[in-house]
C-alpha cells in the first residue's frame, strides 16, 4: 500500500468516532492491550504525561510539550482528532510522523488488525506509542480522546495525570451529571501518581479527591496555586487558565524530581507554542483585517461561553457587526450551546463534510427557536464565502461550532 491507500484503509476499514459516532466506541481496553502486546509494549519505553478534560486538554498538552522540548527533551505528542492531516495526531519535537512510518506500521500490523478488529482510534494510539518508542522519545504527552477510564490511551502509567476541567459534553457516553462525567475522567488517576486538576468545581471536587485518596495519588488543584503570568503566543480566552494548569504540572514534576524546571525555558516555551508544537485551530486569526476573521473549535457550552464573550468585545471595539459561520455534529446537545449565541449576529449555517455533521437546514431550524437568524449553505466553504462577501471592513467573521467545521477553512 502507498500512503493514500493506507489512509483509505484506516478511515474506511476501521470504525471511526469522527465519522460514525458512538458505534465506534469500544467498552473496554481489551483491544488496545492486545495491540500493544503484539508490539512488545512500546508504552513502557518512555515517560509520559496523560491529559484529560472537557475543555483545554489539547492546549495544555501543547503547552506541556513545548516546555519539555524547551528543556531539551525529545518529546512525543499524541492528540486527536486532526484538523487537516492525519499525521497531526502523532508528532515528535513538533514534526509529524512521516508518511512512510504510517505505511510501514499498518503493513506490519495488518494481520493483527484483521484478527483483533480494533477501532480507528485504538490502532492510532498503538501507532503513536510504537512510533514514540522507535523514535526514542524521552517524554510523551498523551491527550485523552474521550472520557478517561475506558479511553484507549488509558494504558499508560504517567508521571502526572492531568484533568483540566469538567463540562457537559459527550453525555450520552460519559454521564448526565458533572459528577458522573468527572468519575469517567478520574479513571486516568493512577496509584501513587500525582494528579493535577485544572479547575476546582463544586460538583466534581469530591469525586477527584475521593478517587485520589483511594489510590494514594497526591492531588493538586491548579487554580488554588499562586498565579503564574507568562507572555504567550496563545490568544484564546482560556490562555491564562491553561497556562496555570500546565505550570502547576511542571511544578509537580519538579517536586517529584522527574525533571528540573528552568523558569526561563518555561517562559520561552509558553511564548513559542505554535512554533514548537504546530498548534492550530484555537482562536486562530485567518485574516487580520477588512474584515477580521477568526476560527475556534470550541464546541460545548463551557468552551463557547468565553469565546463568544471575547467576540462581543472585539465587535464593540471595532464598532462593527458579527458574522458567524456555524456547523455542528449531530450528537451535540444544542439546548446548552445555542442559547449562548448573540441574537444580533448574522448566521451562516453549514454542515462539515463528515457523516456526523448536522445538516445545515436542521441547524438553521434549531437555531431559529433561539432567535438566531441566517441562511443555510451547502458547504462550509460556501457559508464562509458568503460571510466574507457580506462583511464590512470593520466587521468580525467567526467560524466555529466544531473542529470539523474549522478544519475546512484552515
Amino acid at each position: 500500500m502507498n500512503y493514500a491507500d493506507t489512509l483509505d484503509y484506516l478511515f474506511t476499514r476501521l470504525p471511526m468516532y469522527q465519522r460514525v459516532g458512538a458505534a465506534a466506541m469500544k467498552k473496554d481496553l481489551a483491544n488496545i492491550r492486545l495491540l500493544l502486546e503484539a508490539l512488545d509494549h512500546p508504552e513502557r519505553r518512555f515517560r509520559c504525561l496523560h491529559v484529560a478534560g472537557t475543555n483545554g486538554k489539547g492546549t495544555v498538552s501543547h503547552l506541556l510539550t513545548a516546555a519539555l522540548q524547551a528543556h531539551g527533551f525529545r518529546t512525543g505528542l499524541y492528540t486527536s482528532p486532526h484538523y487537516k492531516d492525519f499525521r497531526e495526531r502523532i508528532k515528535v519535537d513538533g514534526a509529524f510522523i512521516p508518511e512512510e512510518e504510517v505505511v510501514a506500521f499498518v503493513e506490519k500490523m495488518q494481520p493483527a488488525i484483521e484478527r483483533i478488529e480494533p477501532s480507528f482510534f485504538e490502532i492510532t494510539v498503538a501507532m503513536a506509542f510504537a512510533y514514540f518508542a522507535g523514535a526514542r522519545v524521552e517524554w510523551a504527552v498523551v491527550e485523552v480522546g474521550l472520557g478517561g477510564r475506558l479511553d484507549s490511551t488509558n494504558v499508560v502509567d504517567p508521571e502526572v495525570a492531568v484533568i483540566t476541567n469538567i463540562g457537559y459534553d459527550h453525555m450520552q457516553l460519559l454521564g448526565e451529571t458533572l459528577a458522573e462525567i468527572a468519575g469517567e475522567k478520574a479513571g486516568i488517576i493512577k496509584p501513587g501518581r500525582p494528579v493535577v486538576i485544572g479547575e476546582t468545581q463544586a460538583e466534581t471536587q469530591a469525586v477527584f479527591r475521593n478517587k485520589a485518596a483511594a489510590v494514594t495519588a497526591p492531588i493538586t488543584f491548579a487554580d488554588s496555586q499562586g498565579a503564574h503570568p507568562y507572555e504567550t503566543d496563545l490568544r484564546g480566552p482560556f490562555a491564562e487558565r491553561n497556562i496555570q494548569t500546565a505550570h502547576t504540572v511542571l511544578e509537580v514534576l519538579d517536586g517529584t524530581g522527574a525533571i528540573r524546571i528552568d523558569p526561563e525555558k518555561v517562559a520561552y516555551a509558553f511564548n513559542h507554542v505554535h512554533e514548537l508544537t504546530y498548534y492550530i485551530g484555537r482562536w486562530q486569526t485567518l485574516r487580520s483585517a477588512d474584515p477580521l476573521v477568526l476560527a475556534d473549535s470550541a464546541h460545548n457550552g463551557e468552551g463557547l461561553r468565553p469565546v463568544l464573550h471575547r467576540l462581543a468585545g472585539l465587535v464593540k471595539e471595532r464598532q462593527g457587526s458579527l458574522h458567524i459561520v456555524l456547523g455542528v455534529v449531530n450528537d451535540k446537545d444544542l439546548s446548552k450551546a445555542l442559547p449562548l449565541f448573540p441574537f444580533s449576529a448574522a448566521y451562516y449555517f453549514v454542515k462539515a463534510d463528515i457523516p456526523r455533521g448536522l445538516p445545515a437546514a436542521e441547524l438553521q431550524s434549531a437555531a431559529a427557536t433561539y432567535g438566531l437568524a441566517g441562511a443555510a449553505y451547502a458547504s462550509v466553504r460556501e457559508g464562509y464565502e458568503a460571510a466574507l462577501e457580506r462583511a464590512a471592513a470593520a466587521d468580525v467573521v467567526f467560524i466555529g461550532g466544531s473542529i470539523f467545521t474549522v478544519a475546512e477553512v484552515l
